[in-house]
């Protein structure tokens, strides 16, 4: 019971910040989109996620949810959910096994729908659970690594069922990925270490829409950021704004805290840990705990000291230079703090939201493959948020719109 009022107050405090995905959850209660199917889905289980799981549920949905990370996971938030009769299979701080167990259990639910983050829920249907393709009508994908996999994975021919990229709208990426990553990332580098980022130099490896959120928000700090990057584009665009571009070998001698943000494995191996500071930082904010080469470092490590502060080990090499790695290079801000603000998630949900019942309409006339999901939907969510926070924006005159559709106008 103590478990059940504590997560009821985390998931009333955040729905006073989604307005947004609320009134969604009130439209859907009255017009039933999604009555009659069966959602499987793979998501955190935070405060956030369980606003959307309320309105799904509004919407006639019957849902399982398991954990896309097994650190962070709420678990009174997880406790509040099963109250509401939603199946939950998360537990925070599970091992490996128990974290897959725990998709298999939701997917025995024989979804129609699925929603992931990160695409391991969609990988084991693909691999392991291939007796329930046959009735999976569609799913959501919500980050970029999921959206890496499954264009791959569409590439190949393997994907089974159409796929809506929820990562790729243009609300998600501005306000999610850039704004809600690079505050919650260094929100969750200062809660585990306590250090101070003004006049420190910050290794940002990526510069996609989430690397760029937590450079900005560190340079705001007063940090000098360096960036590294494979795209040359990307690696432009950083050293417009003004940033320091070099490749890892070299930052990694000069960085005092580096954050990880690629999608891509190890970003920072052997070679780079043997020259690294004393007290240099270790922190990840891509999905999956493969960015920094954990192995390596354990293997390089003379002795390793397990909680020196919460969700921060210390790596004691055996020239005695200490490396920090936090939240065992997982989502540290998702582990070491409580991710995105609610308000970033609620753009971020309502586009999930109303792009599963977009979804369930049309999942009979798509084609196995990954969707972009529909520009009015994305347009939607960006109206309503403005509308919520009391924002308005000009419209054009009918002046303006016959010169924007016609070519017979000239100068």
């Amino acid at each position: 019971m103590d478990l059940w009022e504590s997560g009821e107050r985390q998931i009333s405090w955040a729905a006073r910040s989604m307005p947004v995905l609320t009134a969604i959850g009130e439209r859907f209660g009255l017009e039933r989109p999604l009555d009659g199917l069966k959602i499987a889905a793979c998501l955190h289980v935070t405060a956030e996620t369980a606003v959307l799981m309320g309105a799904l549920k509004a919407g006639g949905a019957e849902i399982a949810l398991a954990a896309s990370n097994p650190l962070s996971t709420q678990d009174d938030v997880g406790e509040a959910l099963r109250m509401y009769g939603i199946d939950v299979h998360a537990r925070a701080g599970v091992d490996r096994a128990t974290y897959y167990r725990h998709i298999h259990q939701a997917l025995d639910l024989e979804p129609d729908l699925v929603l992931d983050d990160g695409c391991d829920l969609v990988n084991i249907l693909h691999t392991e659970r291939t007796d329930l393709l046959e009735g999976v009508g569609g799913g959501c994908e919500e980050t970029t690594t999921g959206i890496i996999r499954l264009r791959q994975m569409a590439a190949e021919g393997a994907l089974r069922f159409p796929m809506v990229a929820v990562n790729d709208t243009r609300t998600k990426r501005m306000f999610d990925n850039r704004y809600g990553t690079g505050q919650s990332t260094l929100d969750g580098i200062m809660r585990a270490t306590n250090t101070m980022l003004a006049g420190r130099t910050v290794v940002v490896a990526g510069f996609g829409f989430c690397g760029r959120g937590v450079a900005e928000r560190a340079k705001g700090f007063g940090a000098r950021v360096i960036v590294t990057e494979i795209d040359a584009v990307k690696a432009l665009d950083a050293t417009l704004q003004g940033y320091e571009v070099r490749p890892m070998a070299q930052a990694a001698m000069v960085g005092d805290l580096f954050v990880t943000v690629t999608g891509n494995r190890d970003v920072i191996r052997a070679e780079h840990l043997s020259v690294m500071k004393d007290g240099a930082i270790l922190a990840n904010a891509g999905h999956f705990d493969v960015e920094i080469d954990v192995r390596a470092l354990d293997e390089l490590a003379a002795e390793v000291h397990r909680g020196v502060r919460p969700n921060t080990d210390e790596y004691v090499m055996p020239d005695g230079r200490r490396l920090l790695l936090l939240a065992e290079g997982r989502l540290v801000n998702l582990t070491a703090a409580e991710g995105h603000p609610a308000a970033v998630m609620d753009m971020s949900f309502s586009a999930q939201a109303l792009a599963v019942a977009w979804l369930a309409g049309e999942r009979s006339r798509l084609d196995p493959g990954v969707y972009d999901v529909p520009e009015e939907i994305d347009h939607e969510v960006a109206r309503l948020k403005l509308a919520a926070a009391g924002i308005g924006i000009d419209v054009l005159t009918p002046d303006q719109e016959d010169y924007l559709h016609s070519w017979r106008v000239g100068s």
